[in-house]
């Protein structure tokens, strides 16, 4: 995921003021952002205060890292399953039970 060139400050104070009243095509002339991006940073962090934005990017952060672990972590579990497998050495387990 891109890192933004904004602050989650700088972000917040833009969306604060589209709900302050002003236009989108003046912040946005201001931030050097389209209105589209700035519409779409409203519809993420309309409505949160900057430590929750803060909290919930993080959270974000950590689930995709999460993840991938899990995806890593279940690759690995199938590529032992197949080498035991292959060796035989399933049928000599069940065996020994």
């Amino acid at each position: 995921m891109r890192k933004s060139q904004y602050t989650e400050e700088q972000i917040h104070g833009a969306v604060k003021q589209l709900e302050a009243g002003r236009t989108a095509q003046e912040v946005g002339r201001e931030m050097g952002v389209s209105v589209g991006t700035l519409y779409n940073w409203k519809a993420k962090d309309g409505g949160l205060e900057i430590g929750e934005a803060k909290r919930l990017n993080e959270l974000a952060d950590e689930n995709s890292r999460l993840k991938r672990l899990v995806a890593d972590l279940s690759l690995d579990r199938e590529a032992l399953k197949w080498v035991i497998e292959k060796n035989g050495w399933s049928s000599q387990l069940s065996a020994k039970k």
